[in-house]
């Protein structure tokens, strides 16, 4: 059970709720946090004082003042009006991740909402309740309006929903958890969408993937290495050491912990060729540097998983409403760029290394990894694959954050398009994984041409776990089916797992507190 009160929240925890399907509480100080905040809201209410999005109308109508009787109708309104996101659903694990973090923002207790509301939430969670999320529709400020209305509809009965995989309507899904819609009261609308949640949450989902991901781009290049003869010189601990980012000594560690004991290697030690291509000798300084891309969106996601991000903003202390820009999402904005970039640079040296692994004339191997060169191609069109998938994540790196376009008849006049960033760089992602698909496919390939020479300790380990679920390519055969299955190995982390198995826990030069990552 992962407990909230609004400050104390972790990535892992994070992804335990949205992943792994725990539930969450309230903590005892989140309930009464709430309870207070709400006391100011009940005060607004009675009084004859315009307060934004509690008296007044939304975006440019905040001129328009709101009669009592009318209030809560304005919560409602806000929502159906608001739920225009297009495009497909996204992952229930990120509309689960998305629901835990409004929880925890309203656990904070400045903005306004009942506790009853928030509990509503987690109950979501805990009944396995999840709203379907049009993926599309949010500029980024003034919080993720279009998509949290979604997952609000579904609090009223209204809406569409996926339980136990099924999508229903959003009053059979509260139907069959034997729950009542919820009738908004003031202010409880704009506390439940005037958020950065789905970007964060996509955010935090994209986060757990890039740490197994990072750590895999380590392991598939140690075996590139080896069955590229490549030489261990560049690991020297000494070269990290005197450029010392953590991310750039967790590289170097890691590819040495793998190519241990490695006949391969010992067999070329004494050859003449001094050193080796950039996509070989500079790993620990390519995958280091993606690696402090994710120290730093680590610490941005760690940071607004915990914080108010609605308006106005209730003060608990002094009874003010104070209107803000809390919701903006700029910071997540630009570390999802940040990021995106990053996992693409994996993708791209990936690249070139299944380029030499494939080139007769960059490495000691048979052409296209085939020994029947001519009649087959070998692994010819896989690198055709992974140019593809450089190539459309070099469209998709372009920063979403450096783009604007005013909405509410400018009134709203810069927005941030961080979940636009965040999406893509899931897309990013995944388009990676598929690289470094392909290249331990051609790697495991390249040691097989090698025997009876044996790779290291770790590199040998995950070599014979590619075996075990595919079969040496000794003659031309569909290969799609192949490159799927490696992708779902390396993004379920058992690539990482059956490496660290042979030589321990495996780095990224940040504290994660994920166990086995």
């Amino acid at each position: 059970m992962v407990i909230l009160d609004g400050k104390s929240l972790t990535l892992p925890e994070v992804i335990r709720v949205a992943v792994d399907g725990e539930a969450a509480a309230l903590s005892e100080a989140g309930k009464e946090q709430i309870k207070r905040s709400r006391k100011i809201v009940d005060k607004i209410l009675e009084e004859e004082r315009p307060v934004y999005g509690v008296s007044t109308g939304f975006g440019d109508f905040s001129t328009v003042f709101i009669k009592k009787e009318e209030r809560s109708k304005l919560q409602k309104n806000l929502i159906m009006s608001h739920a225009t996101g297009v495009g497909p659903h996204l992952a229930p694990e990120v509309v689960r991740a998305a629901m835990l973090l409004r929880a925890n923002s309203l656990a904070k207790g400045y903005s306004g909402i009942r506790l009853e509301t928030v509990e509503m939430l987690l109950t979501f969670l805990a009944k396995g309740i999840t709203p379907a999320i049009p993926c599309k529709g949010s500029v980024g400020a003034s919080g993720d309006l279009a998509p949290l209305s979604h997952m609000v509809l579904v609090m009223l009965g209204e809406g569409e929903a996926y339980v136990d995989g099924e999508l229903v309507s959003g009053k059979e899904a509260l139907d069959r958890a034997g729950l009542e819609p919820i009738v908004l009261s003031g202010k409880e609308g704009l506390a439940l969408i005037n958020g950065t949640q789905i970007m964060t949450a996509v955010g935090c989902i994209v986060w757990h993937k890039a740490v197994n991901m990072m750590k895999a781009a380590d392991v598939v290049a140690a075996l590139s290495l080896e069955a590229l003869k490549g030489t261990r010189a560049a690991f020297d601990r000494r070269i990290s050491e005197v450029r010392p980012y953590p991310g750039q000594l967790a590289t170097t560690d890691n590819v040495l912990a793998l190519t241990s004991d490695s006949a391969i290697i010992a067999s070329h030690i004494h050859c003449k060729k001094v050193q080796d291509a950039y996509s070989l000798r500079c790993v620990p300084q390519v995958h280091g540097a993606s690696k402090e891309a994710l120290l730093q969106a680590t610490c941005t996601l760690t940071t607004e998983i915990n914080a108010v991000t609605d308006n106005p903003i209730i003060m608990p202390e002094t009874g003010e409403a104070i209107s803000g820009g809390n919701f903006h999402g700029q910071p997540i904005a630009l570390v999802m760029d940040y990021l995106k970039l990053a996992i693409a640079e994996l993708g791209n040296i990936s690249e070139r290394r299944t380029n030499r692994l494939l080139d007769m004339h960059l490495s000691d191997l048979p052409a296209f990894l085939t020994a029947f060169p001519g009649v087959d191609s070998g692994l010819m069109i896989t690198q055709y694959v992974a140019a593809s998938l450089v190539s459309e994540n070099k469209v998709l790196t372009h920063p979403a954050s450096a783009d604007s376009i005013p909405t509410s008849a400018n009134q709203e006049d810069h927005v941030s398009m961080g979940t636009i960033a965040a999406r893509q760089a899931d897309e990013i992602l995944d388009n990676v994984v598929n690289v470094l698909a392909i290249e331990v496919m051609a790697a495991a390939q390249g040691i097989d041409f090698l025997a009876p020479l044996l790779p290291g300790k770790g590199t040998g380990a995950v070599h014979k776990a590619i075996r075990d679920i595919l079969p040496h390519l000794d003659k031309d055969r569909f290969l799609s089916p192949e490159i799927r299955k490696l992708h779902d190995f390396i993004a379920s982390g058992k690539l990482v797992a059956a490496a660290e198995e042979a030589v321990g826990a495996l780095h990224i030069g940040i504290d994660t507190g994920i166990a086995g990552m």
